[in-house]
């Protein structure tokens, strides 16, 4: 069996997700343990999905029909982390202002979407995720 299609997205989430916590400890002066979560730099979601149309492309060329799955699957995924759950965020920041005055309003998390900034490092996460491994040969 061939891990490498297993082990890629999981080396791009684990390096996207490292650098991510990395930037927002150094963002905010200490630990980011609360910022865990959506939204960030690097994109995460870009990450695994670009790692996986990368491999796929290296491996069985973009001649091959799963990177026409693969990367449908990325535009899919990268359309929704720059627009639907951007706009997600925005709708918890309104809702957040409007309900100030009750005390017993739970905040909702407002950070969901990315830039686009955000999805180019994600996938290019993925993309050195998918080299990386294609170029050692695991499989």
């Amino acid at each position: 069996m061939d891990w490498s299609y297993a082990l890629t997205p999981f080396l791009a989430w684990l390096v996207a997700g490292v650098l991510k916590f990395g930037i927002n400890s150094l963002r905010h002066g200490k630990l980011a343990f609360g910022l865990i979560g959506y939204g960030g730099l690097p994109s995460n979601h870009s990450a695994i999905v670009s790692s996986m149309a990368m491999l796929i492309a290296l491996r069985d060329g973009i001649q091959h029909p799963a990177f026409g799955v693969a990367l449908t699957l990325a535009f899919i995924v990268i359309l929704d982390a720059a627009s639907l759950r951007r706009q997600v965020g925005k709708q918890a920041q309104a809702i957040n202002r409007l309900a100030q005055q009750d005390e017993t309003h739970i905040p909702l998390r407002e950070r969901m979407g990315h830039s686009r900034l955000e999805i180019a490092a994600g996938i290019a996460v993925g993309i050195g995720a998918a080299a990386a491994v294609h170029s050692l040969g695991v499989g």
